[in-house]
């Protein structure tokens, strides 16, 4: 879970965060996982307007869209060791702006996710995600 007050060293554990210099709407449109990654298997199972969702509800929110991709032979793999690594299973990925107009592109971390689960029989698989969710976001300008 991110939390966005949380101490910076505390976050540091929980989740990455990095900012990105485009502006939300074409970060969205962007689509972090482009070709390249959908043909290596990556899939988009869908996508939440947050900021949508609140205005609807008379509520005030920067824009926050939230991303849900993965994919299904590395992912469910978690799932085989603990089935409870399903809570943080498909991937999530948050693009957010912040009150200064700073957008943000935050993750929960996978070496997190392993020791939330406690699952230490699939570290190849962590190292993979990790490496493959850093090239996502890295596709976005910093």
């Amino acid at each position: 879970m991110l939390i966005r007050h949380l101490t910076s060293a505390l976050l540091v554990s929980l989740a990455r965060r990095r900012p990105s210099e485009e502006r939300l709407r074409h970060v969205r449109d962007h689509r972090p996982l482009e070709e390249g990654h959908r043909r290596k298997g990556h899939q988009v199972f869908d996508e939440i307007d947050q900021s949508k969702l609140a205005a609807d509800a008379g509520i005030a929110l920067a824009p926050s869209t939230l991303l849900i991709f993965g994919n299904p032979p590395l992912g469910t793999l978690f799932i085989t060791a603990d089935p409870d690594a399903g809570l943080d299973w498909p991937v999530r990925l948050l693009v957010y702006q912040d009150d200064k107009g700073q957008v943000w592109l935050a993750y929960t971390d996978f070496a997190w996710i392993a020791k939330r689960h406690g699952i230490k029989s699939r570290d190849k698989e962590f190292k993979m995600a990790s490496e493959v969710i850093g090239s996502i976001t890295s596709s976005v300008k910093k």
